[in-house]
């Protein structure tokens, strides 16, 4: 979030990736989002206009398999828990994702959409503007995690901390500081047990492709500018080591290449898995 509380422009260039995918990028396409531009309102051209513009550039193109890959990857796992008897998702950082309006599995989980207050109130708009109904048991959740109790919102909320959930907690990491993304973790490792977390991470110099370093060397600096400035890089020991120490086991990585079938690489447009950043998940365990 910018200081000014603006809603998040990084929620805005990811919403953009996501509709431009099907726009720029030839099929098999690796994550459908057909409402991605409704919720970028009036400014779905200009966004999605640069992937048009310039969709074989690095830094567009490696955007949309980001967004795409995780996106995918989180779902997937979602679809995985329900059929395991999971009945709450909460979506951490949401953004403009529209997984409550898009999806049929919405209708089988209570889900819980947690965001900065300005960027939730910019999506609640766009919503009401495009006529789309949000459906029975979804649950906006202003907050800000680096002032707020997540697992307080929540419970505000009607979150039942008592019984397990999918959180999905993707594009944020990187913009809170250490001791926020601890507080985060420490709180949703006292979720039920059997809850599933599945998040994204940077990597650090020196643990990136040659690709992923031009990406963060480009980005970077236009994230500060915005005042959304990344702030924390993990090695994957290090995440091991913060999910571990605060309730987490079961920890697994998996890299952007990794996170999709093989077959979805087989392209001939300009989308290649790019060495920038890790996927994790963990679950939480019994207390010892």
């Amino acid at each position: 979030m910018e200081d000014n509380g603006s809603p998040s422009q990084t929620a805005f260039t990811a919403a953009a990736a996501r509709a431009a995918h099907l726009l720029v990028d030839h099929q098999p396409w690796i994550f459908a989002d057909h409402l991605a531009a409704v919720l970028l309102g009036r400014l779905a051209d200009e966004f999605i206009g640069y992937h048009r513009a310039h969709g074989e550039h690095l830094v567009l193109s490696a955007a949309r398999a980001q967004v795409t890959c995780r996106s995918r990857y989180a779902e997937g796992r979602l679809a995985a828990a329900v059929r395991r008897g999971v009945t709450q998702y909460v979506i951490l950082g949401a953004g403009l994702d529209s997984f409550a309006c898009r999806s049929p599995l919405a209708g089988k989980v209570a889900v819980f959409e947690v965001d900065h207050p300005a960027t939730q109130e910019w999506k609640r708009q766009r919503l009401a503007e495009a006529r789309l109904t949000v459906p029975d048991g979804v649950t906006f959740v202003p907050a800000d995690l680096e002032t707020s109790s997540l697992a307080d919102s929540l419970r505000q909320a009607g979150f039942a901390s008592s019984r397990p959930a999918l959180v999905s907690w993707l594009g944020v990491t990187m913009y809170l500081t250490r001791p926020a993304l601890g507080q985060a973790v420490a709180e949703m490792g006292r979720f039920a047990v059997g809850t599933e977390l599945v998040t994204d991470y940077l990597l650090p110099a020196g643990m990136r492709d040659a690709a992923g370093d031009t990406y963060a060397e480009l980005v970077s600096a236009v994230t500060a500018q915005r005042g959304e400035p990344w702030l924390t890089f993990l090695a994957p020991g290090d995440m091991t080591a913060l999910l571990e120490s605060r309730g987490f086991g079961v920890v697994k990585h998996v890299r952007q290449r990794d996170s999709v079938a093989p077959e979805l690489w087989q392209r001939s447009d300009a989308l290649r898995p790019l060495g920038l950043s890790m996927l994790a998940r963990a679950e939480v365990r019994p207390p010892r």
